[in-house]
């Protein structure tokens, strides 16, 4: 038996917001595949976790007991934990407002190879005083090990995204030794010659770091049947299929775990109007060719994981639920 299962970040829209996306949307494919389905089921996420919903799903996916990825991901990079435990570090913008500082979205700062190579030269000698050694990865990824920084409570960069860091930088007993060493790097990119290039054209300045999903543990093998669209680095680094189209997702054979990150980026932003084109241009692309491809038989059943900030929806369907035609498809189901 084959199954697809899609994870699709941010396709719920938000409460307050959903009576008019959904009434603006059009999307038949995917009014079809929510509303004859075998099963279905809502979770609410816990208002005190530092990770989104559908990172707190796909680690579970992953054989993980949270989202706990450094590890894993150093594996995809070909890098060696070495039995120790790891931060994936990410090169990031804190953007500073009247009041607060706010985390910009990874996604739009366009890190490129020989700049994120310029700062983390830079940066590295900081790291390895402290105990934390620095490794590459690629231009947005990087890993730190924890060290004397263990246990540090940390935020997933996209649960942080746009929110006030008053309450999302890293807690706990090495907060004060974190909080120095960022100093420290601040103060080294602040008119590094990357960031008088970057800001010469226009773009954010990368004037932070950001450590997050800290692990040793090793993860499951069930990453060899994840395929990515539109995803961040490191978790392309995890995928047998990386940077799998949408329109060749339901040609996929055998049990697959698709990740699509297409409309995560414009539902930080509330770019509502470019989320609604982007879900569309999902049902032509990736929701119609799946259900033609459960309704003919070549796939099994269907499983969309949605969800937004603080919740979750699972939805399966398969060739025999497709045919429950006395179900009028809609696309309530993306209603709170």
């Amino acid at each position: 038996m084959s199954q697809i299962t899609l994870v699709l970040p941010f396709a719920l829209p938000p409460p307050e917001l959903a009576p008019d996306l959904v009434r603006a949307l059009q999307a038949p494919a995917l009014a079809a595949l929510l509303s004859r389905t075998a099963s279905d089921a809502s979770t609410p996420s816990d208002a005190g976790t530092r990770t989104l919903p559908h990172e707190q799903w796909l680690a579970r996916a992953l054989g993980l007991q949270r989202p706990a990825f450094a590890a894993a991901a150093m594996r995809g990079y070909r890098l060696d934990p070495a039995g120790a435990s790891w931060f994936i570090v990410n090169p990031a913008n804190f953007e500073i407002t009247r009041s607060h500082l706010l985390l910009t979205d990874l996604r739009r700062l366009g890190l490129s190879e020989p700049h994120a190579r310029a700062l983390y030269a830079s940066a590295q000698p900081f790291f390895d005083e402290q105990g934390n050694t620095l490794l590459y990865g690629d231009a947005a990824t990087w890993f730190m090990r924890a060290g004397p920084w263990s246990g540090l409570d940390t935020a997933t960069p996209d649960a942080a995204s746009g929110m006030n860091l008053t309450d999302w930088l890293p807690a706990g007993a090495a907060s004060a030794a974190y909080r120095k060493l960022q100093n420290e790097v601040q103060m080294l990119w602040f008119e590094h010659p990357v960031n008088v290039e970057r800001e010469a054209r226009g773009l954010a300045s990368i004037n932070a770091f950001w450590p997050w999903a800290e692990a040793a543990e090793p993860m499951r093998d069930d990453a060899g049947a994840l395929a990515t669209f539109e995803a961040p680095a490191w978790l392309d680094a995890l995928a047998r299929r990386p940077n799998l189209a949408p329109a060749d997702a339901a040609a996929a054979t055998g049990d697959t775990l698709y990740y699509c990150g297409s409309v995560a980026e414009l539902a930080l932003a509330a770019e509502w109007a470019g989320w609604l084109m982007q879900m569309q241009r999902l049902d032509r692309e990736l929701f119609a060719p799946m259900l033609a491809a459960l309704q003919q038989g070549r796939i099994d059943s269907v499983r969309l994981v949605l969800s937004r900030r603080g919740a979750l929806a699972e939805f399966t369907t398969t060739k025999l639920a497709q045919r429950k035609f006395w179900r009028r498809a809609t696309l309530d189901r993306l209603l709170p």
